[in-house]
């Protein structure tokens, strides 16, 4: 239909016979959506009160970058370290993971193109792997793979810097070089150059990539000097240590025990089967990305499970819907917008990844729960890296009700998990489309 003076002079006629209307209006107009629509009720009803609640050190803050995948796992790497030396606080460089998957992301980048020269340039999946070379979302498997070549680091050995805390700058740079090197490699392979030549030109690319990133970030340390007291005053100093020898004496995890578990209800996605995601991936000799595809109560299971333990468990979910940044609330009813606006929104989840209203964008940890006498989640306590201001001095609280709506991936432990799971997780992938919702980066 078009839109006539007839239709609009009726709207607004329906608009103003009812007083609600105007009432949202104004309410809006001065305070705006959010917080015209803010539920009261559901703010008093959420407590930061858990029957099951792990201690953590200070909360981390990742600033203006989108680490919030490194901060997740390095807070819960940390928690190990903490716990098994008697720490009061520490805390693991972000930059230096930061420095190398920006590092090994430009490669993998570069790979792509060459894999895909004869693509053409207008196609989706071109036009995809240049939509954003290397940007600051990851995965639980492109961490891994990091730790596993580059080890990690305590945060003095790396301390932040400008361009890791803000880094958009430095990714626009890289990017901007990336898609030029795109360019040049598929132009001269257009013209005829032989793959040896074409790789030549990328060796030379790559060493413009790593001193672009060593002016950012500075230089990673290969060796450093580990010293700190613990809670009694007993001092630990280990001379020269190199990244990988911390990990594997201060962390000592086998990173191939911990495994991603998703749910994913959609159609295309049975449950019970092993994914993966075509281009999805940093290290391009790494472990690609691996999920095992659930039913919620069974994410639910794995995560309680770690956390009776005694471990934290990192989490990818949905942030931006029906959370509050000042309150740390993650509650459907947080927000009154049904009511507000007199409109329904009945989507599911699967009909919200369907169709692109919901995915994947932030990684947290999970720090404790709460549960009902009968042993079910009522809500869920979540560590966040935002800083202290944010909730309640940086923590969250996540409705059990919201956890089935908006979580998406849980990393725990093998384990935690029955056989059959561990099986079908190792099972032959089925891989997925790199614009899948199950390949967005938090």
């Amino acid at each position: 239909m078009d839109i006539t003076k007839e239709f609009l002079k009726n709207c607004e006629e329906n608009f103003d016979s009812d007083r609600a209307n105007t009432i949202a209006m104004n309410a809006v107009s001065n305070a705006g959506v959010l917080k015209a629509a803010e539920n009261y009720s559901a703010q008093r009803q959420t407590r930061h009160a858990f029957s099951i609640n792990l201690k953590q050190g200070s909360i981390t803050n990742q600033k203006r970058s989108g680490r919030c995948w490194m901060f997740a796992a390095l807070n819960v790497i940390r928690f190990d370290v903490i716990r098994h030396l008697n720490l009061e606080d520490f805390e693991l460089s972000q930059s230096y993971p930061l420095f190398y998957d920006k590092l090994e992301k430009s490669n993998y980048f570069l790979e792509s193109i060459l894999k895909t020269l004869d693509e053409p340039t207008e196609g989706r999946l071109i036009s995809f792997l240049l939509q954003s070379p290397v940007g600051d979302g990851g995965q639980w498997d492109m961490f891994a793979n990091l730790v596993r070549k580059y080890g990690v680091v305590p945060k003095d050995a790396m301390p932040e810097s400008v361009s890791s805390s803000a880094t958009a700058e430095m990714v626009s740079l890289l990017t901007e070089k990336l898609r030029e090197d795109a360019c040049i490699l598929r132009t001269a392979h257009a013209a005829g150059s032989s793959m040896d030549e074409l790789r030549q030109k990328k060796k030379t690319m790559m060493e413009e990539v790593y001193r672009l990133l060593c002016i950012c970030l500075g230089k990673p340390p290969k060796t450093f000097d580990f010293e700190i007291a613990d809670k009694n005053g007993n001092f630990i100093r280990d001379w020269q240590i190199t990244p990988l020898q911390f990990f594997a004496k201060y962390v000592g995890w086998n990173l191939d025990n911990y495994v991603s578990l998703i749910n994913a209800p959609t159609k295309d996605k049975p449950y019970y089967h092993s994914y993966t995601v075509r281009f999805l991936g940093n290290v391009v000799e790494g472990r690609p990305v691996r999920y095992l595809n659930l039913p919620i109560e069974e994410l639910k299971k794995a995560a309680i499970a770690q956390m009776k333990d005694g471990s934290p468990v990192w989490f990818g979910c949905d942030v931006g819907k029906s959370s509050g940044r000042e309150s740390g609330l993650m509650d459907l009813d947080l927000y009154d917008r049904e009511n507000l606006f007199n409109l329904k929104f009945t989507m599911n989840k699967a009909e919200r990844l369907d169709y692109g209203q919901s995915l994947m964008t932030h990684a947290m940890v999970f720090m404790g729960v709460d549960l009902d006498d009968e042993g079910r989640p009522l809500r869920w306590r979540v560590e966040n890296s935002w800083g202290k201001e944010p909730g309640k001095d940086g923590y969250y609280v996540m409705t059990d009700r919201w956890f089935d709506e908006y979580m998406y991936q849980i990393v725990v432990n093998k384990k935690y998990l029955p056989e059959k799971f561990i099986a079908q997780y190792e099972s032959e992938p089925i891989s997925l489309e790199p614009w899948d919702p199950m390949g967005s980066l938090a």
